[in-house]
């Protein structure tokens, strides 16, 4: 019988993105993943409302936080994993391919000084890496599609699935960023419909179709027999079919230009400039 973590989600309603506690209550150990800095593009002002809620769920039940972990760099909000390690002390993580797409980013950004080599994370994980959450196993799974990057986090009986599988009435994630590819999607994807049955999968956003409540809990077996695209799409050549024609009519998420140059620096905020003001960069015409 695999263990079971406790997780807790914690959704943001501006993005619908959902950042996770995920507990051994045997241990009092925990990790935290994909956790939201709150963003006003308009005013151009941070705050930290949403981690802080973390914090406090942390507070309330005695934990010690053993991992922050980004799934992959967000496009659609910035990530509070920086924060999160001057508040916890806490080691910050995010999956080793990363640097493949610091140096994508590095290029459009036009970062000439910009490491893009990971060195912005205390830890790269690797494809197959096995850690610990208190006394319950834990693996790396490469899940690149969405991004070049991503990484699935299978804890127990659960899978962090990020952007890959969203919630069994929406479908699928979009794969129209530089270094998205539907086919390694649809690959996988595949791969954690390979987990057993009963496998708990945690979603990185929830979008709330026909206006009902968010949701950010499945399973292997809810996804194979309700998901949308994966009832349209029976082999690898139909859902890239599939997964394209979508992706032709989507907008480009509206913070990606403000939440990657962030992301991409493990959720640093750039250095202020001689006159004590921090400055974010939109490339123009670059998407």
């Amino acid at each position: 019988m695999r263990e079971r973590p406790a997780v807790t989600g914690f959704f943001h309603k501006d993005t619908c993105s959902i950042a996770y506690i995920a507990a051994d209550t045997a241990t009092r150990r925990g990790i935290i993943v994909d956790p939201v800095l709150d963003y006003d593009e308009r005013a151009g002002r941070i705050s930290t409302g949403a981690a802080d809620a973390m914090l406090e769920a942390i507070t309330e039940r005695g934990l010690a936080i053993d991992w922050i972990i980004d799934t992959h760099p967000h496009a659609d909000h910035l990530t509070a994993a920086h924060y999160l390690k001057t508040k916890l002390g806490a080691p910050i993580a995010t999956g080793i391919h990363t640097r493949e797409v610091q140096a994508l980013w590095k290029e459009i950004y036009h970062l000439s000084d910009f490491p893009a080599d990971g060195s912005q994370w205390d830890k790269l994980f690797a494809d197959g890496e096995i850690f610990k959450l208190g006394s319950i196993d834990a693996r790396i799974v490469h899940s690149p599609g969405h991004t070049l990057a991503s990484i699935t986090l299978v804890v127990g009986d659960s899978a962090f699935v990020h952007d890959t599988l969203f919630q069994p009435d929406y479908g699928t994630a979009r794969t129209d960023f530089p270094g998205g590819s539907a086919a390694a999607l649809y690959r996988s994807i595949q791969a954690i419909l390979a987990l057993p049955e009963e496998t708990r999968l945690f979603t990185g956003h929830d979008y709330m179709p026909n206006d009902r409540e968010p949701r950010w809990e499945s399973t292997v077996g809810a996804q194979k027999r309700e998901n949308p695209h994966l009832q349209q799409a029976l082999s690898e050549a139909e859902f890239v079919a599939l997964r394209k024609g979508l992706d032709a009519k989507l907008s480009m998420p509206r913070l990606i230009l403000h939440a990657l140059q962030v992301n991409l620096a493990g959720g640093r905020l750039p250095e202020p400039e001689a006159n004590g003001r921090r400055y974010l960069k939109i490339p123009l015409e670059a998407l």
